[in-house]
C-alpha cells in the first residue's frame, strides 16, 4: 500500500512537470505525456478502492482482532495489578507489621484487623491478576493451570467439581490452550452466578479430529438461544466465538431444572495432525 502511495505521488509530480514544461513551451502535449496523466488518473482512482479494500475486514477476521485486542489487555492489565498494586499492597502489610510491633496494647486488635484486609485483599489481587492472564499457561500446561483454576475459584463455594483428562495433554497448540482455559473460565463463572449448581464436572479428551472438552453440571439449566450475543448472552456468544475462530465448534444442551452441558471441538492444525500421522506410520 506504501509502495502505491509513492508510484502515483510520482505519476503526478511528472505529469505535472511535462504539462508545465510543455505549457512554457507553447506546443501541443506529445501523446507520451498525455498517456503520463492518463495512467495517473487511474492510479488516482485506484489507490481510494486499495484504501477501502484493505480496511474492510471479515466478520472472523474482526472477531479474531477483537480477541487479540482483549488477550493484550488483559495481559496489560494483570502486569498492572501484579506489578504496581501488588507492589503498594505489599508495602502496606510490611508497613502495618512494624506498626504493630510499637502500638500500645488497646490498639493490637485493630492492627490486625487492618494486617488481615490487608492480606485478602493482596490475595484478591493476585487472584484476579491470575484470571485475567495466567502466566502458568506457558509453563504448567493447560491441565495443571486449569486445576489451580478450579480450586482457586470454587475453593469458598459448595460446588463439588472435577477436573478429569482422559489423556495427557501436552503439546496442546497455544491458541487452542487459551481458548479451552477461557472457556472453561467463563463456565465456571456461569456457574458461580447463576445455575445454582452442586456439582461441576470438566472432562478433555483427545481425539483423532482434534480436542475434545466437555463440561457439565447439576444446576438448574436454561434456554439455550441460537443467537446468544443478540439475547444479551455475551459469555455463552463468546465461548461460540473462541471455538469457531479455530475452526471448531460449541453447543449448548441444557433445559430448566434439568443441568447444562457444553461441548467443545477443536481441531488439531495441519501440522499436528501430520505430526501424530507420521508418528503413527513410524
Amino acid at each position: 500500500m506504501a509502495l502505491l502511495h509513492r508510484v502515483t505521488l510520482l505519476l503526478c509530480l511528472a505529469s505535472l512537470a511535462a504539462g508545465l514544461i510543455c505549457y512554457l513551451d507553447a506546443r501541443p502535449l506529445p501523446a507520451m505525456v498525455v498517456g503520463l496523466q492518463a495512467l495517473t488518473l487511474l492510479g488516482l482512482l485506484w489507490l481510494p478502492r486499495r484504501r477501502k479494500d484493505s480496511i474492510l475486514m471479515s466478520p472472523q477476521e474482526l472477531a479474531d482482532r477483537l480477541l487479540k485486542v482483549q488477550e493484550s489487555e488483559r495481559q496489560r492489565l494483570s502486569r498492572e495489578l501484579h506489578d504496581d498494586i501488588g507492589q503498594m499492597l505489599t508495602a502496606a502489610k510490611l508497613q502495618a507489621e512494624w506498626l504493630q510491633r510499637r502500638l500500645p496494647e488497646p490498639l493490637q486488635a485493630q492492627c490486625t484487623t487492618l494486617r488481615s484486609t490487608l492480606d485478602d485483599t493482596l490475595s484478591n489481587v493476585r487472584n484476579l491478576a491470575t484470571s485475567l492472564a495466567p502466566r502458568q499457561l506457558h509453563s504448567l500446561g493447560l491441565e495443571a493451570s486449569l486445576r489451580a483454576h478450579l480450586l482457586r475459584t470454587l475453593e469458598n463455594t459448595d460446588v463439588r467439581w472435577s477436573l478429569e483428562c482422559k489423556s495427557r495433554l501436552e503439546g496442546i497448540p497455544e491458541d487452542m490452550a487459551m481458548a479451552a482455559f477461557r472457556i472453561t473460565q467463563e463456565a465456571v463463572t456461569n456457574v458461580l452466578r447463576h445455575s445454582r449448581a452442586h456439582n461441576l464436572i470438566v472432562r478433555f479428551q483427545r481425539q483423532p479430529e482434534g480436542l475434545a472438552l466437555a463440561i457439565s453440571d447439576d444446576g438448574q439449566g436454561f434456554l439455550p438461544s441460537p443467537n446468544p450475543g443478540e439475547e444479551g448472552q455475551c459469555g455463552m456468544a463468546g465461548m461460540a466465538e473462541r471455538a469457531h475462530l479455530l475452526n471448531g465448534s460449541l453447543t449448548v444442551h441444557s433445559e430448566p431444572g434439568k443441568g447444562t452441558r457444553i461441548d467443545a471441538l477443536f481441531p488439531w492444525p495441519p501440522r499436528t495432525r501430520e505430526r501424530a500421522n507420521s508418528s503413527k506410520t513410524s
